[in-house]
């Protein structure tokens, strides 16, 4: 029992720690945007944004269709089919646009920004930029931060667009709904509120995956398997994090 409660406790310890050293990141980082460099931020956002619209799309689309799949037959039973449009557009508005789009560009955007910003650490080139009179902070975690804020809620909106549309081909198509019984659902409801707070959610996981995965590579440990820890903590932190304000921003706003 000594040995669980030491192990909860030290893992407690760790979360914290994490926290403290994303928040001090979070505070110097808010110090530097009026050093804000347009390009650079501008190939950030184009790369991070419009680069990952196919596997967001992809991952939305099913992730509206399987749910609709799932759901259908229940609402069916109990003749509720005329709602399945206003669940689905508020799922998705909620919760499943949102949260998707974060795990899916924590896998690919924080791994990849990790991976980058870890090289340079190892290869001493942030050392350089200091060297040159250049703050890594700015240069580096500056850009890559205003990019993830502004890009990952205007995926998400994507996301809840293209989860929507899914559940409508496997409603009309697959249970035989109208068209009318669907989008009529949606109108009915669904509120502005619901895609909005949706999308405060979306810049706060933005935000959590810039600062994780870049602090994560500016601390990486020398060598190839050094960089390949920090990715792979990087994924994993910034999820958990995700989840975690989830729970506290739905607390909050709804």
């Amino acid at each position: 029992m000594q040995e669980i409660l030491e192990g909860i406790g030290s893992f407690t310890l760790r979360v914290f720690e994490q926290v403290g050293v994303i928040a001090i990141l979070f505070g110097q980082t808010l110090r530097q945007l009026p050093k804000i460099q347009r390009r650079l931020t501008l190939a950030q956002m184009a790369h991070l944004g419009v680069n990952s619209l196919p596997i967001v799309s992809l991952t939305l689309l099913f992730a509206g269709m399987v749910m609709t799949l799932q759901i259908v037959d229940i609402l069916l039973r109990y003749g509720a089919q005329s709602t399945l449009g206003g669940v689905m557009s508020v799922a998705m508005g909620r919760e499943l646009g949102p949260i998707l789009t974060g795990v899916v560009m924590a896998g690919r955007v924080g791994a990849a920004m990790t991976a980058e910003i870890g090289t340079m650490k190892v290869t001493e080139q942030i050392d350089a930029l200091r060297c040159m009179a250049v703050n890594p902070i700015a240069y580096l975690v500056v850009p890559r931060f205003v990019a993830c804020v502004v890009m990952v809620p205007i995926l998400a909106f994507y996301g809840y667009v293209i989860g929507t549309a899914g559940g409508y081909g496997v409603a009309t198509l697959g249970a035989g709904l109208t068209h009318f019984t669907y989008v009529n659902s949606i109108e009915l409801f669904t509120e502005v509120s619901d895609v909005v707070y949706g999308l405060i959610k979306a810049m706060f996981f933005g935000g959590i995956i810039a600062l994780v995965a870049c602090n994560e590579g500016m601390h990486a440990q020398s060598g190839a398997e050094g960089v390949g820890q920090a990715t792979t903590k990087s994924v994993v932190t910034s999820i958990i994090f995700i989840f975690i304000c989830n729970y506290i921003l739905s607390v909050l706003l709804y």
